[in-house]
Formats: C-alpha cells, structure tokens, sequence
C-alpha cells in the first residue's frame, strides 16, 4: 500500500510560511519582494525544482550502490523554465548531476536514466507539462 503523506504549512509573516513534515523537518518558503517576501526561504516553484532533484539524487545513489561504484560526491544543479503566462508552469526542466569518486561515468549516466524514466515520482508527476532532460558529468 502506498503511503499518505501529510504537510502542514503556517504563515510566519507576509508571504513567509514554514512548511513541516510529520516528523517534524522544516523548510522556509518565501514569495517575492513585489508580494511582501523577504528572500528569506525558497519560492514555491524553487521548492519544486528541488523536490525533482532530491527525489531523483536518492535514487542515483542508490542504483549507484547496488552497481558496486564509490560515488563519494554528487550534486545536482537544477534550471527551470517557466511559461510566460498565467499559471507559470514549468514548460523545461534540466539537471545535470556532478558525481565525484572512482565511477565509471557510463554507470553514472545510466544511473540518471533509470531515475529520470523510471524510478522518480516527482519527474513523473511534471512531465506531462515539462520537458525534463539530465545530464551526468564526473567532477
């Protein structure tokens, strides 16, 4: 059975809200000066982008355990294009994953792969609005 999950979010001040999880993790969201924000916290859309490169970094990992490779680094770097409209969705999504330890680059590759086209919920749930490409490049 697939698991619920449940956050809460609470107005902090302005446009400012801290979102927490049932186990009580924290993230600060902010919206923009022209909207009262402060930059005090990630903009929701920003969330989003690094919802997609968790989700998909977890599972880089762990194919990139079971395929025996000492990835001793990664880090995803995440760009988001938006639509000139009103909702401003997400039309273009890359990331390029940086993966640092002896890897064999190939495996890396195929590892991003496997996220992007099968295991990754979050990028499943934004690809029938957005084009979602990535890359895997060694430190």
């Amino acid at each position: 059975m697939a698991a619920n999950l449940k956050i809460r979010i609470e107005r902090t001040e302005n446009v400012q809200f801290v979102s927490t999880n049932a186990a009580g993790a924290k993230i600060v969201m902010d919206g923009p000066a022209d909207m009262g924000g402060k930059d005090a916290g990630l903009r929701p859309m920003e969330t989003l982008l690094s919802a997609l490169a968790g989700c998909s970094a977890i599972d880089v990992i762990h194919i990139m355990g079971k395929q025996r490779q000492d990835l001793q680094s990664l880090a995803v770097e995440v760009e988001g294009e938006r639509a000139d409209a009103v909702p401003a969705v997400f039309t273009k999504i890359h990331l390029r994953f940086i993966g640092g330890g002896p890897i064999d680059l190939a495996k890396f590759q195929k590892a991003v792969e496997l996220s992007m086209e099968k295991y990754c919920s979050v990028s499943h749930m934004l690809q029938p609005k957005a084009q979602i490409t990535a890359e895997a490049v060694l430190a």
